[in-house]
């Protein structure tokens, strides 16, 4: 089978979904799929044995013009009007720009005759799928990959949020669902989540759940990172529903009543972290807790898998139909993870009903129990500490991808 590929960014520091678009797009070459991809990366990008193909900004168009006076305009006045405009025609200029960009590049490279095009995004911009929706004849041939709900009012509380480009932006989900031939979903809740706002997705969707990177991971542990010791570490973004309190909080009760542990034992809190700078100032002395706003993708996988613990931080809902991007790369680790989220939630779902390490995000007295759980098992036989899921595993390799596409396509 040959594939075409649209990816909006194949770098993996600019974003978790470019991480996980890269891991999903090698997993592919290696089950012998035939790739080429196109990529809006904004940077050459080469990735080993795949026929990569950079597609550039159209720097002479109506819309490229349209959009530098608007940041110009935007500028000078710090009147945002980016958003009025949008309410009117549905996208930016800049991401119409974009789009009709990546629409001639498709064109372009039809010559590759592929049997499916394949579109991946990152956060809320779906340049690719949008490109694609103007590309009738190919769409009895697209699989579309959706990562995460949309609009985002359709995102569960506390993401959710309302757009004055509401309708246009839910039109255009609308109009993927029923056009693509396949739909593509990281998470069967996520599958699930959108299908009651658009009926279509139910008979035409698969889940394709984020890839281990299987790349050999070759880099040192970064010298601020002590060996031998209790360490949990939470990597990645820490968004604004992402709220880390309940988790240092629980931390530190967990020290007050095993002060043995506190020279032994060290919470890594690793990724962006503007929206708690507040709360997290206040811990930048504490020996016991270390933070860093930024690690390299290939620094991070090389924590990952030497602390005693990694933890997922989902938000304080009902919900979170969400897989997230490190998943697969905490499954290879083959160390306990913590979860920190709703009870329906996607992690949880995978891990099972029985995962004896989860716990609410806001229950610091629950978060606490589970760390003295894991520290008592850690002092008796560090070397034993494992996940052992080699279900997880395969489910998150090109194993389990090799079925889907032998299946379904």
């Amino acid at each position: 089978m040959k594939i075409l590929v649209i990816s909006e960014s194949i770098n993996v520091e600019d974003s978790s979904a470019s991480k996980v678009n890269v891991a999903l797009i090698t997993n592919l070459k290696k089950v012998g799929l035939e790739l080429k991809v196109l990529h809006f990366s904004h940077k050459e990008i080469k990735l080993s044995g795949i026929d990569c193909l950079l597609i550039k900004e159209n720097r002479t168009s109506l819309f490229f013009i349209l959009s530098r006076l608007v940041l110009a305009f935007q500028r000078l006045t710090k009147i945002y009007i980016n958003k009025d405009i949008e309410r009117f025609i549905g996208f930016s200029f800049t991401h119409t720009n974009d789009t009709l960009a990546i629409k001639k590049s498709i064109k372009k490279n039809l010559d590759f005759n592929p049997d499916l095009v394949l579109t991946l995004s990152k956060g809320g911009s779906f340049r690719p799928h949008r490109a694609m929706l103007k590309l009738p004849e190919l769409q009895s041939k697209w699989l579309a990959y959706i990562h995460d709900p949309y609009p985002f009012h359709f995102y569960p509380r506390p993401y959710n949020w309302v757009e004055k480009s509401y309708q246009h932006k839910e039109n255009f989900m609308l109009q993927i669902t029923e056009k693509a031939k396949h739909l593509a979903f990281p998470s069967q809740l996520l599958k699930d989540w959108l299908e009651s706002y658009f009926p279509a997705i139910e008979n035409k969707s698969v889940i394709i759940p984020h890839q281990i990177n299987q790349e050999e991971i070759k880099n040192e542990l970064p010298n601020f990172f002590v060996k031998n010791q209790f360490s949990l570490l939470h990597g990645g973004n820490l968004l604004k529903q992402r709220n880390p309190k309940f988790l240092i909080e629980g931390y530190l009760n967990f020290l007050k009543n095993h002060p043995e542990a506190i020279k032994n034992s060290k919470l890594y809190l690793i990724g962006g972290n503007d929206s708690h700078k507040i709360l997290l100032e206040s811990y930048q002395n504490n020996d016991s807790i270390f933070i860093l706003n930024y690690l390299e993708y290939n620094k991070m996988q090389t924590l990952e898998m030497n602390v005693s613990v990694n933890i997922i931080l989902e938000a304080i809902s009902e919900i979170s139909p969400f897989l997230p991007g490190k998943f697969p790369n905490c499954v290879k680790a083959n160390k306990p993870i913590v979860i920190l989220g709703p009870y329906y939630s996607e992690v949880k779902r995978l891990l099972g009903s029985d995962y004896p390490y989860w716990s609410e995000a806001n229950d610091a007295n629950s978060i606490e129990k589970i760390i003295t759980i894991l520290y008592t098992i850690w002092t008796k036989d560090p070397e034993l500490f494992q996940l052992n899921r080699s279900d997880l595993v395969e489910y998150s390799n090109e194993i389990y991808l090799e079925k889907i596409f032998e299946t379904s396509f």
